[in-house]
């Protein structure tokens, strides 16, 4: 059997009013084996507090405890992993005490534990491409971050990222010619239609972009049908999906989720594309 693969708190960093970076490292990581994408996570399992268990365990041994003793998975985007020194980073969206995640990161201390499952990913920025659109809120940020860092030098990359305000900011650094826009949605107007709204104010640019758009459910399929119905993106080279749904807790999205996808697929078909340029 397997040993689970758990990471131990080395580095604890606040980044920003919303966000905190733990670096975990320690033998639990030597099975970490990462994939080449910019956007891959693994699953982290958040013991309940009530639990009497703890990171490393068995995860065919809490199985059959009480739904809520039994750890709680969420994915979480690998920020960077450092083969050499064998730590991995994962900065955290922390929004009070609001959801597992958020609340373990806010408390974690040096020695805790995570276990985890993963990594995999799907993304990373084709070099072929003539320019970048880079596009959600905290919840991306870590992806938008990692694929910053590999794309070509000089490239051109428009960024927009809907955040609670300057507070949120954090730093995006890389080779490529960075355009970036920090939306705040704590002084908005219309702050679920903010992305959208940058989005479709972006000067176009010719050539082939590279798409990434990720974050909230809604806001995410207002750019994604913006962007197939009026630019002529294709589907197919694009990285558009949702990591959460407002007002909906992880479970209730995690159950409605399938349906989402089939409807927001619905809104674009491929006949009504508007040609690219």
């Amino acid at each position: 059997m397997t040993p689970p693969m758990y990471g131990t708190v080395e580095q604890i960093e606040r980044l920003g009013a919303s966000m905190i970076r733990v670096v975990f490292g320690g033998p639990g990581l030597d099975s970490f084996a990462a994939t080449d994408r910019t956007d891959q996570y693994v699953n982290a399992l958040f013991v309940p507090e009530a639990a009497t268990y703890s990171a490393p365990f068995e995860p065919a041994e809490v199985s059959s405890l009480d739904a809520d003793l039994r750890p709680r998975g969420r994915r979480y985007t690998v920020r960077r992993w450092d083969e050499t020194s064998r730590l991995l980073t994962i900065d955290f969206v922390a929004h009070g005490d609001a959801g597992y995640a958020g609340r373990w990161a806010r408390r974690a201390r040096r020695g805790d534990t995570l276990q985890m499952v993963g990594p995999s990913g799907g993304y990373r920025p084709d070099p072929e491409s003539d320019w970048y659109l880079m596009t959600g809120d905290e919840s991306a940020l870590p992806a938008i971050a990692a694929s910053l860092e590999v794309v070509p030098a000089g490239s051109h990359c428009a960024v927009r990222v809907v955040v609670d305000g300057p507070d949120s900011e954090i730093e995006l650094p890389g080779p490529g010619t960075l355009d970036v826009k920090w939306l705040h949605r704590r002084t908005a107007a219309e702050p679920d239609t903010l992305l959208a709204d940058a989005v479709a104010s972006l000067s176009w640019r010719p050539g082939t972009v590279d798409v990434f758009v990720h974050g909230e459910a809604s806001e995410v399929r207002a750019v994604r049908r913006y962007l197939l119905e009026h630019r002529g993106v294709d589907r197919e080279r694009a990285s558009i999906s949702p990591y959460w749904r407002r007002d909906h807790t992880d479970e209730a999205w995690r159950a409605t989720k399938r349906e989402w996808l089939a409807a927001q697929d619905a809104d674009t078909p491929v006949s009504d594309r508007a040609p690219a340029g």
